[in-house]
């Protein structure tokens, strides 16, 4: 659609909304309650910003022969403009990074997850045979085990050195 016949579109209609456009001019050094002017003024200059550089994109697909607008569309619409090229290229550069950092995440949980069942499968198959020999009393046998052992031990320290305590 051309430019011209956009015109009469979003007259009158607030595009965003006024809190958002409050905030960014806030950010920038406004008051913090600016007047209602001012925030349709904005409104419609970043209205017909974004509709300019997305007309200009999708010109720069059509001419390649494309019906979707890619990334590089806007990269192109935006040339002349080193500082919003800057931006654009810093915003799309952070995208990839966390779609990267996703799939990292992603695979690692994955690989956590597989690690966890086959441990609790060991487990159980331990657990399984244990049962098989010995039943519940193991664990508590086993912990009696322990205990015999540090009494010979206690029992071998007063043989040799006469009293385990010195005073």
């Amino acid at each position: 659609m051309e430019p011209r016949a956009r015109a009469g579109k979003n007259v009158g209609k607030m595009n965003f909304g006024h809190n958002e456009l409050a905030q960014l001019l806030y950010a920038h050094g406004d008051v913090r309650a600016p007047l209602s002017e001012t925030v349709r003024v904005l409104d419609e200059i970043v209205t017909e910003f974004i509709q300019n550089v997305s007309f200009e994109a999708m010109r720069v697909a059509n001419h390649a022969g494309r019906q979707k607008v890619k990334f590089e569309d806007f990269e192109f619409a935006m040339r002349r403009n080193p500082v919003y090229m800057g931006k654009i290229q810093e915003t799309f550069e952070k995208k990839r990074e966390i779609e990267a950092a996703r799939k990292n995440f992603s695979i690692e949980d994955q690989l956590m997850k597989d690690a966890d069942k086959e441990e609790k499968a060991a487990e159980k198959e331990r657990g399984k045979g244990a049962e098989g020999k010995r039943g519940r009393k193991s664990v508590s046998s086993q912990m009696q085990i322990g205990e015999d052992d540090l009494d010979d031990v206690d029992d071998d320290l007063e043989e040799a050195g006469g009293s385990s305590r010195r005073k």
